[in-house]
């Protein structure tokens, strides 16, 4: 589809970045697995402009499981400030552990940083029933930390409760694309039977807290099925799509056209 050039763009000017016209700069782990249309690392199904960077050496395990976390700050600030140096207009991540570091990067950078698809959690619950609670769908509930939870501005004990997809295998498919020593030498992944899993461990997790008026999925991996799940529970679905689609709406807002 065509589109006329925004007629307020009158001249240009040199930003002290290198490019023009950039989206959202998005850091990558340090890892080959194929993703689904709608995972952050597929960019073909957004509709901006997206600049990848992948976090040299930081790969899932290091990332979610290292109990030392802080020996890898500086790799993730250098994708960061080069995406930032590329003329990117915000700062994202490919998955919901690296709001470890939310504060950090946030902090060195000149341009909105938007580390971890749990930012959205206080969000939820402000726009729901504060007698209903928010389900945070991780992929591993065990290695959710308070500072994960302090990076992403969500207050310990509030109306959230915590379930996981991959603890208890419930995602084999899954575990075939991301888990060192699962995964095949070539990482892949059927789609019907990863959206069957992951449909089943998301209404399972609904059903065992009958309260629960929103969810929030933490992986980067689950918007593909995102939809297919709000089709089974019908209440408001926050994923890495909605956190980047929010993202680039506020750093490049849209015209209107119409007529009155």
């Amino acid at each position: 589809m065509h589109q006329n050039r925004d007629f307020g763009i009158t001249g240009i000017r040199g930003r002290n970045v290198h490019c023009s016209g950039m989206g959202l700069g998005i850091i990558l782990l340090d890892e080959t697995y194929p993703g689904f249309p709608g995972d952050v690392r597929n960019p073909s199904a957004f509709g901006y402009p997206i600049q990848y960077e992948v976090a040299r050496g930081l790969d899932i395990k290091k990332l979610i499981h290292d109990t030392d976390k802080t020996q890898y700050l500086d790799t993730i600030l250098r994708a960061a400030l080069n995406l930032q140096k590329m003329g990117c207009r915000a700062i994202a991540a490919e998955c919901g552990y690296f709001a470890y570091f939310q504060k950090e990067v946030a902090a060195r950078l000149d341009v909105p940083v938007f580390m971890s698809s749990l930012l959205q959690v206080s969000w939820a619950q402000s726009i729901i029933n504060p007698d209903h609670v928010v389900g945070i769908l991780m992929s591993s509930k065990a290695s959710l930390l308070e500072k994960h939870l302090a990076g992403a501005g969500i207050q310990p004990g509030t109306n959230y409760v915590v379930g996981d997809a991959m603890d208890e295998g419930q995602c084999p498919e899954f575990e075939n694309l991301w888990t060192e020593g699962l995964r095949p030498e070539i990482p892949q992944a059927d789609y019907q039977r990863a959206e069957t899993d992951f449909v089943r461990t998301a209404v399972t997790f609904y059903e065992n807290h009958p309260n629960m008026g929103a969810m929030v999925l933490e992986c980067t991996g689950f918007p593909p099925f995102a939809r297919a799940v709000q089709r089974q529970i019908n209440i408001p679905i926050f994923s890495w799509g909605t956190l980047l689609d929010y993202a680039y709406s506020v750093v490049s807002h849209r015209d209107y056209y119409g007529h009155v």
